[in-house]
């Protein structure tokens, strides 16, 4: 069994800066690309950021400069640094790992959100 777990979201004004943290643990044989999803009210979740386990990094255009993206692999966990907080950025946050419980699966997991919001 793998567990997914975020943390540090809240309430942050405008320009100012958050960092969020997911660790996986469980269950793992390895550990692939690890990415960051937000969904705000009323809109389809998206993607914000991935690294690849070689340390490749990808960026929604709409955090690019702003955001960044970093992993533990020896923790087995994700962080993304987040500047330059805009209104819009407010959404629930979700880290998404690619897990390979066992050496013949490979699954993708959710972790359970934390909330950000981005407000005077």
């Amino acid at each position: 069994q793998v567990q997914v777990v975020e943390s540090g979201g809240g309430l942050v004004q405008p320009g100012g800066s958050l960092r969020l943290s997911c660790a996986a643990s469980g269950n793992i044989f390895r550990i692939y690309t690890m990415a960051w999803y937000r969904q705000a009210p009323g809109k389809q979740r998206e993607l914000v950021a991935s690294i690849a386990s070689s340390g490749t990094t990808n960026y929604a255009d709409s955090v690019e400069g702003r955001f960044a993206i970093s992993r533990d692999n020896n923790k087995n966990t994700v962080s993304v640094q987040m500047n330059s907080l805009e209104p819009d950025d407010t959404a629930v946050y979700y880290c998404y790992p690619e897990i390979s419980p066992t050496m013949w699966r490979r699954d993708k997991y959710w972790g359970q959100g934390t909330q950000v919001t981005v407000s005077s």
